[in-house]
């Protein structure tokens, strides 16, 4: 495959699929491993390059047999189509490093993974390479909001809850076990930072958001959100582990409140309790 083009019909005129819904997050089928080889090859890393990135993760021995281009791309073809599933996002972030180490006007990096976003949310992937490393992609509302909620944080000085709402996101994003409850427990962690700071006091949350200036019934809402946090998050019930959604909607909730609460912090009378 020629190294992709610097422009494109739909990028000149800034036509792109819209982004289908999120169907595949532990599981990497077909589509998904041939996209993100056709991509590698796309970006100039050819068949023997790839073979070799590819041994190395799986700790295979390249077939000696095989040394014309043909030959060796069927191999890859192989080697990806019975690697494990994570083992493919592992070779994308390889193929990131490795078109990193020469990309001296150091772009074709940064458009490799805007390509394979791109394929992912066209694909329905629930991950976006960020720096060359994948994090969990969440429903748009979760994207923004726990972007812009870690912005609203670090602008007000809260490192500590800014840090917690990072914490969140890793342990959604790990592999190959998203770790759930973490991050439920980090997003109601970030929030209780917030409203603490917010209401200078050390109580728990719990408390706390009783005397928020928040309307009803969104504060019984927010209390009920307490409870399953505390419930899910610390307590957990066996055989009631949570989904990743209901931590995604968690997330989502804490970083919404935690910049309802920033942002309107010269309304709340701090310092009552």
């Amino acid at each position: 495959m020629d190294p992709v083009p610097t422009s494109s019909f739909s990028q000149r005129h800034g036509y792109r699929m819209p982004d289908v819904e999120i169907t595949i997050r532990e599981d990497a089928p077909q589509v998904v491993r041939d996209a993100v080889l056709r991509i590698g090859y796309a970006f100039d890393v050819g068949p023997g390059r790839m073979r070799e990135l590819l041994c190395d993760l799986l700790l295979r021995r390249p077939d000696s047999n095989n040394w014309s281009p043909g030959n060796i791309e069927a191999e890859v073809i192989s080697l990806a189509d019975s690697a494990p599933w994570f083992r493919i996002y592992d070779l994308a972030e390889r193929l990131h490093e490795e078109i990193k180490g020469r990309d001296f006007t150091n772009t074709m990096s940064s458009a490799f993974a805007a390509r394979i976003n791109e394929a992912f949310r066209e694909l329905g992937v629930g991950w976006v390479m960020e720096g060359g490393e994948f994090v969990a992609r969440g429903s748009r509302a979760f994207e923004a909001s726990r972007t812009g909620a870690v912005e609203v944080m670090e602008q007000a000085g809260l490192l500590t809850a800014a840090e917690e709402m990072r914490e969140a996101l890793a342990d959604i994003s790990r592999r190959p076990t998203a770790d759930i409850t973490g991050a439920v427990q980090h997003g109601m962690a970030s929030l209780e930072c917030v409203a603490r700071d917010v209401y200078a006091t050390t109580e728990t949350l719990g408390p706390i958001i009783s005397k928020m200036d928040i309307p009803r019934p969104l504060d019984q809402a927010l209390h009920k959100m307490w409870g399953f946090a505390s419930e899910q998050g610390r307590h957990i019930i066996e055989g009631r582990r949570p989904r990743f959604e209901e931590a995604e909607l968690v997330v989502t909730v804490a970083c919404a409140v935690s910049v309802y609460l920033l942002r309107n912090s010269s309304g709340p009378t701090a310092g009552d309790a």
